[in-house]
């Protein structure tokens, strides 16, 4: 497991799974790693990250999607910036795959600005900070990453580790990447006029595979 083989191990850690339903045997391989707790929930991404931060001891939370790698000692990284007073934040991200449309997405990820976020970049927030906050909406069924974010912006709590996560870019090679950039950039537009998150959901289902 890439989390086993990045994280420091010097300081105390637990891996929560959160599975809402799924049936591709990946429960079976969870249970392997003995650091490793498995949970069930409703399905629905925010639904499913709200349930594992119920169950989670730490002060430090970090939710992380299943095809996005943090790098070496990922945990010690935030840590530090925990220490120095930063409540939430992420890494600069990276895809695993070459594209000029892709290259220059993942450039901007390093700029401070809330225009330049996505779940896909994780998110560490004590947590404290989360339920101050009340963790994810769970209304949004896509996009709770972008919605918490901006909270979490407005109470100017926010930063951006120097490191780089990588991340898959399954989704674009499947759709088309100037397709689903596309698509994804109507879905901003759509949350910055003010539409719904069924709005913004209808959209999604229709429109990306």
């Amino acid at each position: 497991m890439h989390l086993e083989n990045t994280i420091s191990k010097t300081i105390d850690y637990e891996i929560i799974f959160v599975d809402g339903g799924s049936n591709d045997g990946s429960q079976k391989k969870i249970k392997k790693y003995p650091k490793t707790t498995l949970i069930y929930s409703e399905k629905g991404r925010a639904k499913q990250l709200n349930a594992g931060a119920k169950v989670a001891s730490g002060g430090i939370l970090y939710f992380l999607h299943c095809d996005s790698f943090p790098p070496k000692n990922f945990d010690l990284h935030i840590l530090k910036q925990v220490q120095k007073g930063y409540k939430a934040g992420c890494f600069r991200m990276k895809f695993d795959y070459f594209h000029p449309v892709l290259s220059v997405s993942q450039w901007f990820t390093r700029i401070n600005h809330i225009s330049c976020r996505g779940g896909d970049q994780s998110l560490f927030i004590t947590k404290e900070l989360f339920y101050e906050i009340d963790g994810y909406d769970e209304s949004y069924v896509i996009y709770e990453d972008n919605e918490i974010i901006k909270r979490l912006y407005q109470k100017k709590q926010f930063i951006i580790i120097p490191k780089y996560l990588t991340t898959s870019a399954r989704r674009y090679r499947k759709n088309g990447i100037w397709r689903l950039q596309y698509h994804f950039m109507v879905i901003h537009l759509k949350q910055r006029l003010g539409h719904s998150a069924e709005s913004m959901l209808s959209y999604y289902n229709k429109n990306v595979k």
